[in-house]
């Protein structure tokens, strides 16, 4: 496997921190503080940046700065839409190639979202969720499909929420209940849970994503 660049793995980071709503929509996204904070130069993160623009992660003009996109209210029911749609696709074809050791792995996805959860810091849990998410996905082997849905991630809002709020321990049982399917030799309650995850954050959310 050939080694990941500065470039690629700047992206990545920041492509997590976007999706996970580290950043609020219309940060801007400042090229100097990546670099220090990644311990990495400008070049990388600039191409980084350009990389996300194309991809649609982030907009604006690169000379006078990026920024995470607004959302755009009437988007928001297609890009659930899609979501449901293509995440059905992708767990079901992932569940169906899935060994003991990347159930294994998932399974400590999980962990540590639960962790997350104990400790009450909800941006820990967003980032948790989304590595469980696409640590399921990714195993679908279906890079373009998983590049679609990262996309669309990255568009759909974040809802705030209560501080009281139970919902991310209802999101872990949510979870917990796919990993039962996938223990349990049930592909199809497999796929069906992960349905009615999607479905349960969109409805609590009010129309936007909680996890």
């Amino acid at each position: 496997m050939a080694a990941i660049t500065k470039q690629d793995w700047v992206a990545q980071v920041l492509r997590e921190r976007i999706i996970a709503g580290q950043y609020a929509r219309g940060d801007k996204l400042k090229q100097a503080e990546l670099a220090a904070e990644l311990g990495v130069s400008i070049t990388p993160v600039r191409e980084a940046l350009l990389t996300l623009q194309a991809e649609g992660y982030v907009g604006g003009n690169p000379h006078k700065g990026l920024i995470v996109p607004h959302l755009v209210a009437g988007q928001v029911r297609e890009i659930y839409d899609l979501r449901l749609m293509l995440e059905r696709e992708l767990t079901a074809i992932a569940v169906a190639r899935i060994t003991p050791g990347r159930f294994r792995e998932l399974q400590d996805l999980q962990r540590d979202v639960a962790r997350a959860i104990e400790a009450g810091d909800l941006l820990a849990v967003r980032t948790a969720n989304v590595r469980f998410h696409f640590g399921l996905y990714a195993m679908a082997e279906r890079p373009q499909t998983l590049h679609f849905v990262r996309v669309l991630w990255s568009k759909y809002p974040f809802t705030a929420q209560d501080t009281r709020s139970d919902r991310p321990n209802r999101m872990r049982h949510e979870h917990d209940d796919i990993l039962a399917h996938i223990a349990d030799d049930d592909p199809s309650g497999a796929v069906e849970a992960m349905v009615a995850h999607i479905r349960s954050g969109w409805r609590e959310g009010g129309h936007g994503l909680v996890v």
